[in-house]
């Protein structure tokens, strides 16, 4: 359902005349919280899920053996972990299924032991792993803005460290943000705190009002640019085919966007929990946490753990889905995933991050020994069915030449 038709003039002489003060009033007497709108599967948005089930799998052994001294490991020490990691089969059987990931090698555990195998990263993981260092080191500013603006939208301008570094997968924050970036710019943020102790934290040092400027608010400058009209910062709101807003919640949702847009950058402390305008502000913080992602989503369970950094409340989950129009969540894997519906076309990323872009190029290579995998598991099947029907024909055989002799 477009934008449009949610803010169809003709409901409401609030939109054709929008006042902030009368719009707050109209909309305080529906409180947010008693707001429902029922969860409608999406299948292309699950599908983008769907489809890293297998890159999740192998990055994890990959950054086990990774994060291992000199970057290796004795094969069965990496079975013994086979739980941890989620891992469905026998080291040995995902060593075969994607040969190009790792070379085997014999080597001691200790200088009198026996030979055992041992694992680490082939030419072409590494390869791989220069190629995303050298697009690190390229997008580095990018990476500084969006630690600067996480920290800028959270209340106290402080994140603990700890929290900030589970989420760097997410956010495609490097491994050695603590060690090496956060101290190259002692004037934008500094490091509080013992790291590894659970009391370090990532303080925010200046304001940069050049990132204290949302996806939205630059999507609206850059429109106005390109029309010569002025455009009002606002959310896309775009329902899938076939979903249904009950009337009260369509007036409710068209009333609520012609409320002005609260940047999350904004100081949000003057606001009330329950108000309409803290709705807009936790939507448009929601909104540009998922716009700094990788891939657009986000696991709901973590954004949870940073919401008294950005001043969620309990029942934030809850915003996704009553706005589903701007959010999706996905069931998939077990857990609810938040997605950015303006980000994917049909279940496809729109715009892709350089650090996915290798992360495709990985997968062709993981693809690629896969399919030799299956390759020969099907000409081993081919093998053993031509076995046994010789086999078969060999005891035809006997069994014919039995008979002929009790003749």
């Amino acid at each position: 359902m477009p934008l449009k038709t949610l803010l169809n003039p003709k409901i409401s002489r609030l939109s054709q005349n929008p006042n902030p003060k009368s719009l707050s009033s109209f909309i305080q007497t529906s409180s947010v919280s008693s707001l429902k709108v029922a969860w409608r599967k999406d299948t292309p948005l699950d599908s983008a899920i769907e489809s890293d089930k297998r890159y999740n799998l192998i990055s994890r052994v990959v950054r086990e053996v990774l994060n291992e001294p000199g970057r290796v490991i004795p094969l069965r020490y990496l079975e013994k972990r086979r739980e941890r990691l989620k891992l469905p089969v026998k080291v040995k059987t995902f060593l075969s299924r994607y040969p190009l990931l790792f070379d085997t090698y014999p080597d001691r555990i200790k200088p009198k032991s026996e030979l055992v195998p041992f694992l680490r990263p082939s030419d072409r993981l590494n390869s791989f792993l220069k190629e995303e260092s050298e697009i690190r080191s390229r997008w580095e500013a990018r990476t500084l803005s969006k630690v600067c603006k996480l920290l800028m939208m959270s209340k106290d301008k402080v994140i603990n460290a700890e929290k900030l570094l589970n989420v760097k997968r997410d956010f495609g924050l490097p491994d050695d943000l603590l060690v090496n970036l956060v101290p190259k710019y002692p004037d934008l943020i500094r490091l509080v705190g013992c790291p590894g102790e659970g009391k370090s934290f990532l303080e925010l040092v200046s304001w940069n009002e050049d990132f204290a400027k949302s996806v939205i608010e630059k999507r609206a400058e850059e429109e106005s640019e390109l029309t010569g009209i002025r455009m009002r910062p606002n959310f896309n709101v775009n329902l899938p085919p076939g979903f249904y807003l009950r009337k009260e919640m369509r007036e409710w949702l068209r009333d609520w966007l012609e409320l002005p847009y609260v940047s999350p950058y904004a100081d949000a402390s003057g606001l009330s929990q329950a108000s309409p305008e803290m709705e807009k502000r936790t939507v448009g913080v929601m909104h540009e946490l998922l716009s700094m992602t990788l891939s657009k989503r986000m696991a709901v369970p973590v954004i949870g753990k940073f919401c008294e950094e950005f001043r969620f409340s309990n029942a934030f989950g809850n915003t996704f889905t009553r706005h589903s129009g701007i959010f999706y969540v996905s069931l998939k894997g077990g857990i609810k995933t938040a997605m950015l519906r303006e980000a994917y076309d049909k279940g496809v990323l729109i715009d892709k991050d350089p650090l996915l872009e290798i992360k495709d190029k990985f997968l062709e290579v993981v693809e690629e020994g896969y399919r030799d995998w299956q390759e020969r598991m099907k000409m081993r099947r081919e093998q053993i069915q031509k076995d046994l029907e010789l086999a078969a024909k060999r005891n035809a055989e006997i069994s014919e030449e039995e008979d002929n002799e009790l003749i």
